[in-house]
């Protein structure tokens, strides 16, 4: 090999070791920036002559070394396992974390809980049937059932409001799928007029935006051969190449946007109109739809149907009765029957006048008989339902922190799997910059050896 083109050779030599500096720098810079990918250089040796000359022997044994291109430490595999496992996390702590909140709402067991509260009305009416003359005893009857009315409405107003808080959380969870959809949209488009360029940090913006789409609805992702990322929701296109569909739910809300106590359904919407997709996407906002269809809605028509039995049986055994003056008694408790735990209340008939509280079973007045308000205990019929329906919820919200838990598990060890592939490691990267130092101090030392022997031949030999 002539000492030119070992000069040439040198100076490929030069520049890669540069390169790769370069590189194992930019990887150190971004150790804590997330998802970034680290990057490594792939080499190519450049060879002899692909072609032989006609009348001479090409004698080169290579021209050195080129940088073929810079390579994200990545797997197509581990990185949709990752999207994956992401969603299915997210869905489950955000189960977990509502129902946690919601179970600490119900203040069970507890001085101010109902189960507390409907001791106390039973244990008025016991003292009633023992006093029923006094005016103090009778007043106590109406509080009594005015705080039990109020904590079963208290309860059934705060999984309301946390139905409502979940209907802002999913109407901005929209929000924030459809603007990442078309920043991806919009990375695609880059990524597509890179080609041929190092698109490594699009890249890294590519996955980081699919991650977080994954997270929020659960949808998967494919790589296509140009680097571009098309997104599907349980088949239907969300993202592809250039072109970022939305989506939209079609039911469960009013023109209002406030929920109307109808199912919340998903589409997608391309601008020709929405398809329907499965009430039970994945990831956050799979499970706000769950917890809003299903879990919450479950407990209140449960707690309903209690506050409508008690009401009833308490009535019907309260007109059984009679008053201080000897009257019929009026209904105790009032409620819409179309949301009973909720509207709960001392009737307007009776509130504040403790002398219609019918105590007696004898007719006439006035009267000291009392044996009605054995009775109307009696009537309290709901504890054993109430207890099942608190202890079935509290079984829910253990079993979401179990699978919650659980699947940190898998998705740490999935994650962590990722970091030893795509993260930085400081160790790894300070043997690389000695490698490229050594390298680079290497072919500068073949530069300045060549120099010397052209030196000798160019200034010497004719002396």
């Amino acid at each position: 090999m002539s000492s030119f083109g070992s000069l040439n050779t040198a100076l490929t030599a030069l520049r890669f070791q540069q390169t790769s500096m370069d590189v194992a720098s930019t990887n150190v810079a971004n150790v804590a920036t997330e998802g970034y990918v680290r990057r490594r250089v792939v080499g190519q040796t450049l060879g002899a002559a692909a072609q032989p000359a006609l009348w001479a022997h090409n004698t080169d044994v290579g021209a050195g070394v080129t940088s073929k291109g810079v390579q994200r430490m990545t797997d197509a595999l581990l990185d949709a396992r990752q999207r994956r496992e992401h969603a299915a996390q997210s869905y489950l702590d955000l189960t977990a974390e509502v129902l946690a909140r919601v179970e600490t709402g119900l203040g069970e067991p507890g001085e101010n809980g109902v189960a507390a509260a409907i001791d106390g009305f039973r244990s008025s009416l016991h003292d009633l049937e023992n006093n029923p003359g006094s005016a103090a005893t009778r007043s106590q009857v109406l509080s009594a059932a005015g705080t039990l009315a109020n904590a079963i409405g208290l309860q059934a107003r705060h999984f309301q409001g946390e139905a409502a808080d979940q209907g802002v959380r999913l109407q901005v969870g929209l929000s924030e799928v459809n603007r990442l959809a078309g920043d991806l949209a919009k990375t695609n488009t880059t990524i597509a007029a890179g080609k041929g360029t190092d698109t490594s940090s699009l890249l890294d913006t590519r996955d980081r935006l699919a991650l977080r789409i994954a997270e929020l609805t659960g949808a998967a992702a494919t790589i296509q051969d140009d680097g571009q990322m098309t997104v599907t929701l349980q088949g239907q296109t969300l993202v592809s190449g250039d072109q970022a569909h939305e989506l939209v739910v079609t039911g469960g809300f009013d023109v209002d946007g406030q929920l109307d106590g109808e199912q919340v359904t998903f589409a997608i919407d391309d601008g020709s109109g929405p398809v329907d997709l499965d009430a039970t996407i994945g990831g956050e906002l799979g499970a706000v739809g769950n917890l809003i269809n299903t879990v919450l809605p479950d407990y209140l028509t449960q707690l309903n149907t209690l506050a409508t039995q008690l009401a009833d049986s308490v009535n019907a055994q309260h007109g059984l009765g009679f008053d201080q003056a000897g009257d019929a008694g009026v209904d105790l408790f009032d409620y819409d029957p179309d949301n009973a735990a909720s509207s709960l209340k001392i009737h307007d008939d009776i509130a504040g006048r403790p002398e219609l509280v019918a105590a007696s079973l004898v007719s006439g007045g006035p009267n000291r008989d009392g044996s009605n308000g054995a009775e109307l205990a009696g009537k309290i019929a709901i504890e054993d339902g109430y207890l099942r329906l608190v202890n079935d919820f509290g079984t829910k919200v253990a079993s979401a922190s179990r699978l919650a838990a659980n699947q940190a598990t898998l998705t740490g060890q999935i994650d962590t799997a990722r970091d030893q592939q795509a993260g930085v490691s400081l160790d790894e990267e300070t043997v690389n910059l000695l490698m490229a130092q050594r390298g680079y101090e290497a072919a500068a030392r073949v530069m300045s050896t060549l120099d010397e022997v052209l030196d000798t031949l160019i200034n010497r030999m004719a002396i």
